[in-house]
Protein backbone atom coordinates (compact mmCIF):
# COMPACT_ATOMS: atom_id res chain seq x y z
CA UNK A 1 0.00 0.00 0.00
CA UNK A 2 1.48 3.57 -0.97
CA UNK A 3 1.61 5.67 2.19
CA UNK A 4 0.40 9.44 1.72
CA UNK A 5 2.93 11.90 2.78
CA UNK A 6 1.18 14.50 5.63
CA UNK A 7 4.66 16.61 5.36
CA UNK A 8 3.12 19.59 3.59
CA UNK A 9 -0.25 19.51 5.00
CA UNK A 10 -0.57 22.65 6.82
CA UNK A 11 -1.97 21.03 9.91
CA UNK A 12 1.53 20.25 13.11
CA UNK A 13 -0.41 16.90 13.95
CA UNK A 14 -0.58 15.69 10.46
CA UNK A 15 2.62 16.88 9.91
CA UNK A 16 4.05 15.11 13.51
CA UNK A 17 2.49 11.79 12.56
CA UNK A 18 4.25 11.91 9.08
CA UNK A 19 7.15 11.70 10.99
CA UNK A 20 6.34 9.19 13.93
CA UNK A 21 3.14 7.74 12.84
CA UNK A 22 3.85 4.25 12.19
CA UNK A 23 3.33 2.22 15.48
CA UNK A 24 6.79 0.76 14.70
CA UNK A 25 8.32 3.68 15.28
CA UNK A 26 6.38 4.95 18.29
CA UNK A 27 7.55 2.07 19.68
CA UNK A 28 10.97 1.79 19.04
CA UNK A 29 11.09 5.46 20.37
CA UNK A 30 9.41 4.50 23.74
CA UNK A 31 12.52 1.68 23.73
CA UNK A 32 14.89 4.33 23.39
CA UNK A 33 13.48 6.32 26.39
CA UNK A 34 14.39 3.27 28.16
CA UNK A 35 17.88 3.58 27.50
CA UNK A 36 18.00 0.93 24.18
CA UNK A 37 20.48 2.21 21.51
CA UNK A 38 21.21 -1.07 19.64
CA UNK A 39 19.99 -2.56 17.20
CA UNK A 40 20.28 -6.20 18.43
CA UNK A 41 18.14 -4.44 21.43
CA UNK A 42 15.42 -3.17 19.51
CA UNK A 43 14.96 -6.38 17.73
CA UNK A 44 14.80 -8.60 20.84
CA UNK A 45 12.49 -6.24 22.78
CA UNK A 46 9.86 -5.57 19.91
CA UNK A 47 10.18 -8.80 17.68
CA UNK A 48 10.63 -6.93 14.66
CA UNK A 49 11.72 -8.43 11.40
CA UNK A 50 15.33 -6.90 10.61
CA UNK A 51 13.95 -5.04 7.14
CA UNK A 52 11.64 -3.91 8.89
CA UNK A 53 13.29 -2.37 11.88
CA UNK A 54 15.96 -1.18 9.94
CA UNK A 55 13.19 0.78 7.65
CA UNK A 56 12.00 2.47 10.82
CA UNK A 57 15.40 2.94 12.26
CA UNK A 58 16.43 4.83 8.94
CA UNK A 59 13.08 7.07 8.92
CA UNK A 60 13.81 7.68 12.22
CA UNK A 61 17.60 8.82 11.92
CA UNK A 62 16.16 10.75 8.44
CA UNK A 63 13.92 13.04 10.28
CA UNK A 64 16.11 13.75 12.98
CA UNK A 65 14.31 11.89 16.08
CA UNK A 66 17.46 9.61 16.38
CA UNK A 67 20.69 10.10 15.51
CA UNK A 68 23.25 7.48 14.32
CA UNK A 69 26.60 6.66 16.32
CA UNK A 70 29.45 4.26 15.01
CA UNK A 71 30.49 2.24 18.01
CA UNK A 72 32.23 -0.71 16.29
CA UNK A 73 34.47 -0.34 12.94
CA UNK A 74 35.01 -4.16 12.38
CA UNK A 75 32.08 -5.39 11.83
CA UNK A 76 30.90 -1.99 11.64
CA UNK A 77 28.04 -1.43 13.62
CA UNK A 78 26.31 1.46 14.90
CA UNK A 79 23.58 2.93 17.82
CA UNK A 80 20.93 5.07 17.77
CA UNK A 81 20.70 7.78 19.96
CA UNK A 82 17.51 10.10 21.15
CA UNK A 83 18.70 13.71 19.57
CA UNK A 84 16.50 16.46 21.07
CA UNK A 85 13.78 16.59 18.57
CA UNK A 86 13.33 12.67 19.86
CA UNK A 87 13.67 13.90 23.65
CA UNK A 88 10.51 16.50 22.64
CA UNK A 89 8.68 13.37 21.68
CA UNK A 90 8.69 12.20 25.81
CA UNK A 91 5.36 13.96 26.37
CA UNK A 92 3.50 12.37 23.95
CA UNK A 93 4.87 9.12 25.00
CA UNK A 94 3.80 10.07 28.35
CA UNK A 95 0.48 11.06 27.22
CA UNK A 96 -0.17 7.98 25.41
CA UNK A 97 0.54 5.84 28.67
CA UNK A 98 -1.60 7.66 30.57
CA UNK A 99 -4.74 7.19 27.30
CA UNK A 100 -3.76 3.88 27.20
CA UNK A 101 -3.89 2.87 31.21
CA UNK A 102 -6.82 4.86 31.14
CA UNK A 103 -9.28 2.96 28.24
CA UNK A 104 -7.08 -0.30 27.03
CA UNK A 105 -6.51 -2.13 30.87
CA UNK A 106 -9.00 -4.73 31.15
CA UNK A 107 -6.50 -6.54 33.13
CA UNK A 108 -5.19 -3.88 35.00
CA UNK A 109 -2.71 -1.22 34.90
CA UNK A 110 0.81 -3.28 33.98
CA UNK A 111 3.28 0.65 33.79
CA UNK A 112 2.19 3.30 35.34
CA UNK A 113 4.23 6.99 36.37
CA UNK A 114 4.84 7.11 39.77
CA UNK A 115 6.67 9.82 41.98
CA UNK A 116 10.26 8.33 42.72
CA UNK A 117 9.91 9.76 46.57
CA UNK A 118 6.72 8.44 47.49
CA UNK A 119 5.97 6.03 44.96
CA UNK A 120 2.58 7.43 44.53
CA UNK A 121 1.15 7.27 40.95
CA UNK A 122 1.12 10.06 38.85
CA UNK A 123 -2.02 11.11 36.74
CA UNK A 124 -0.05 13.07 34.05
CA UNK A 125 -1.57 16.21 32.38
CA UNK A 126 -0.34 18.94 29.81
CA UNK A 127 1.14 21.84 31.25
CA UNK A 128 2.40 25.22 29.73
CA UNK A 129 5.92 25.51 30.73
CA UNK A 130 5.35 29.10 30.93
CA UNK A 131 3.13 29.07 33.55
CA UNK A 132 2.88 25.70 34.91
CA UNK A 133 -0.69 25.71 33.99
CA UNK A 134 -2.40 23.11 32.74
CA UNK A 135 -3.87 23.39 29.50
CA UNK A 136 -7.36 22.96 29.21
CA UNK A 137 -10.79 25.35 27.84
CA UNK A 138 -11.48 27.82 28.46
CA UNK A 139 -8.50 29.04 29.82
CA UNK A 140 -6.95 28.09 26.36
CA UNK A 141 -7.99 28.08 22.72
CA UNK A 142 -6.41 27.10 19.36
CA UNK A 143 -5.83 30.11 17.35
CA UNK A 144 -3.83 30.33 13.87
CA UNK A 145 -0.07 31.22 13.99
CA UNK A 146 1.83 33.68 12.41
CA UNK A 147 2.27 31.46 9.09
CA UNK A 148 -1.13 30.84 9.13
CA UNK A 149 -2.83 30.35 5.49
CA UNK A 150 -6.02 31.77 4.88
CA UNK A 151 -7.77 28.45 5.48
CA UNK A 152 -6.64 27.75 8.52
CA UNK A 153 -7.40 31.13 10.00
CA UNK A 154 -10.97 30.48 8.39
CA UNK A 155 -11.05 27.05 10.23
CA UNK A 156 -10.02 28.40 13.68
CA UNK A 157 -12.23 31.76 13.70
CA UNK A 158 -14.76 29.53 15.03
CA UNK A 159 -15.07 28.31 18.75
CA UNK A 160 -12.60 25.13 19.26
CA UNK A 161 -13.24 21.74 21.31
CA UNK A 162 -10.36 20.22 21.04
CA UNK A 163 -9.40 21.30 24.53
CA UNK A 164 -12.50 20.76 26.36
CA UNK A 165 -12.79 17.72 28.41
CA UNK A 166 -16.03 15.85 28.17
CA UNK A 167 -17.94 14.46 30.84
Amino acid sequence: MQHTSFRTMPCPIARGLDRVGEWWSILILRDAFAGMTRFDAFQKSLGIAPAMLTKRLNALVENGLLAKHRYSDKPPRDEYRLTPRGEDFRPVLIAMLAWGNRHFTPEGVRVQIVDAATGEAADPVIVDRNTGRPIAAPDYVLAPGPAASDAMRTRLAHPSTLLEQRA
